[in-house]
């Protein structure tokens, strides 16, 4: 299935998921120094809500995750602020055109960077709404792996100041965070794209429907080019919510 939108023809029956799927095994990513989730049945006396246990006809489990430390989700500039403000309030729209590039980042002493020299490089001038960064090399352990404490890669303040100042918008990246594991508490890159100089008394022209998505996987077979994003979220009032970014690829 085809449809045109702004006179260009996207593959609507060719869905591209960039998502990493929650669940309670080993095969769940996890960041933060956080455990597993937990997807387990409700127990209430003798009855389980479990079709398999005999003793229910539905399965009824509850779910215990943390949307920052256990895959794909999508944060609002509520992450870093004194004040409440939520992903349900700030994501109003969710179609983008976007822009899928590879990097691979700096070694810089002990750290792997991205900084604006390499992001300004695989953008060649483009100026998407959203831009999807895969870094290199691409393993699929990635959809898996336990990030804490391995000091993994990371944007530079100028990388992220250079993100909001070509006016994008929406920020995809396939690392558990933009900013450095342990950097005390600076979340340079975070307060950068969305423009916040002060956490407490929040400036009026910080980006407030502006989002980071973290923890995505693009397959390696994905090439880079111009992406039409669906960027689900679920109704949660939280400043993050786990999402399900969908690509689309663009007739030529």
């Amino acid at each position: 299935m085809l449809a045109t939108i702004n006179q260009r023809l996207i593959h609507l029956n060719e869905p591209i998921d960039i998502s990493i799927p929650l669940s309670n095994t080993s095969e769940n990513p996890i960041a933060w120094y956080q455990d597993l989730p937990k997807i387990e049945p409700v127990i209430m006396g003798d009855w389980i809500g479990k079709v398999s246990e005999g003793k229910s006809s539905t399965n009824f489990n509850n779910v215990f995750f943390n949307p920052h430390a256990h895959g794909t989700h999508t944060e609002c500039l509520g992450h870093i602020t004194h004040e409440f403000y939520s992903i349900q309030d700030c994501l109003k729209k969710f179609h983008f055109w976007a822009q899928l590039v590879s990097i691979t980042p700096e070694k810089i002493g002990v750290d792997l960077v991205i900084d604006k020299e390499l992001v300004e490089l695989a953008l060649e001038g483009k100026t998407p709404e959203a831009l999807i960064i895969r870094t290199l090399p691409n393993s699929e352990n990635k959809k898996h792996q336990n990030y804490s404490n391995t000091n993994p890669a990371y944007l530079t303040e100028d990388a992220a100041l250079y993100i909001k100042e070509k006016n994008i918008q929406h920020l995809l990246i396939d690392l558990p965070s933009v900013d450095k594991e342990k950097d005390d508490g600076l979340l340079l890159a975070h307060k950068a794209f969305w423009n916040v100089k002060n956490t407490k008394n929040l400036n009026e022209d910080a980006r407030m429907h502006c989002t980071i998505t973290e923890m995505i996987y693009v397959p390696n077979h994905i090439t880079d080019g111009e992406y039409l994003l669906q960027l689900q979220i679920t109704s949660l009032v939280n400043d993050a919510s786990p999402s399900k970014p969908i690509l689309y690829a663009i007739k030529s």
